[in-house]
């Protein structure tokens, strides 16, 4: 497998705070995201390795195994346990040494666990760790809105799993040993989830924030009033004043998307007024805006 330089792909350095990484994934979401780049055929694979690349370097545990084993970091537990077994091994049967065992016993163990041509020279089955499987799972804007269990059926075996709010349009999540088994004892491999989230009717996504479009007849207007607006959770009061504007714009604090895996936060809630023009006015209606016109 090629080595994929996460923080390459983030755009930072390998000393990055956790706020500087989090700063360069949503940068990038906003700009990468395939909703804003319809003519890029590479955006949908662009957005999910940043996505992986967050997903990576914003934990502390699998940031750690990343920056020590590189490509093999996914394996960092079983290539940890090997070295102690290994070490263990050497300290009871054969001649004792500091740091790293020699290169040909070492390699001999770590190929038998995973998966390499040759065994440990002792009759030991070779281990090979199971085949990744790679699904896709379809989910309506409105599923996405709040953390909900979905279950889905992969290689005629169904798996249960929980999917965060938030989730985003293209983003892989890895489900850890729910892929193909191993061979001779060799671990499971992983399941890789790939979200494909419909655009909604009226409400547009992008990151955190919604868009939405809120019809005003010309006299609410003009004179100001209340309308009710209908958004992912439920239907809210607006209240728009004297003499709006065609196209012009509010925004509601907190009634956008959840932020993914930060419980309680929402983005924003973008409202556009489109003023309808009156028709089928009648002729006493059409006096009085005669009337008004000459004022």
């Amino acid at each position: 497998m090629d080595f994929v330089d996460y923080y390459k792909i983030l755009g930072i350095n390998k000393t990055a705070t956790p706020r500087e990484i989090k700063s360069a994934y949503r940068k990038l979401a906003r700009k990468l995201h395939p909703d804003l780049n319809p003519n890029d055929k590479d955006a949908k694979r662009n957005f999910q390795q940043i996505n992986e690349a967050n997903e990576v370097l914003s934990d502390p545990e699998k940031r750690r195994k990343y920056d020590e084993h590189g490509q093999d970091w996914q394996h960092a537990g079983e290539y940890e346990q090997a070295q102690q077994q290994q070490r263990q091994s050497s300290n009871s049967r054969g001649p004792r040494y500091s740091g790293a065992p020699p290169e040909g016993d070492f390699s001999d163990f770590f190929e038998s666990m995973f998966g390499g041509a040759r065994g440990s020279g002792q009759g030991r089955q070779v281990k090979y760790r199971g085949d990744d499987y790679s699904t896709e799972l379809h989910l309506e804007l409105i599923d996405a809105y709040k953390t909900h269990k979905q279950t889905l059926t992969v290689n005629n075996r169904n798996i249960r799993i929980t999917v965060p709010a938030g989730i985003e349009n293209g983003q892989t999540i890895k489900i850890p040993g729910h892929g193909g088994p191993g061979i001779n004892g060799g671990p499971n491999g992983d399941l890789y989830i790939a979200f494909s989230i419909a655009n909604h009717a009226t409400i547009k996504r992008l990151g955190d924030n919604l868009y939405t479009t809120a019809d005003l007849d010309l006299y609410t207007a003009v004179l100001g009033g209340e309308i009710t607006l209908e958004t992912l959770n439920g239907k809210v009061k607006l209240k728009v004043k004297p003499e709006t504007q065609n196209g012009s714009k509010v925004k509601l604090k907190g009634k956008g998307f959840p932020v993914y895996k930060s419980e309680g936060r929402f983005g924003d809630l973008y409202v556009t007024y489109s003023i309808k023009t009156p028709t089928n006015l009648t002729d006493r209606q059409k006096a009085l805006f005669t009337e008004l016109s000459q004022l």
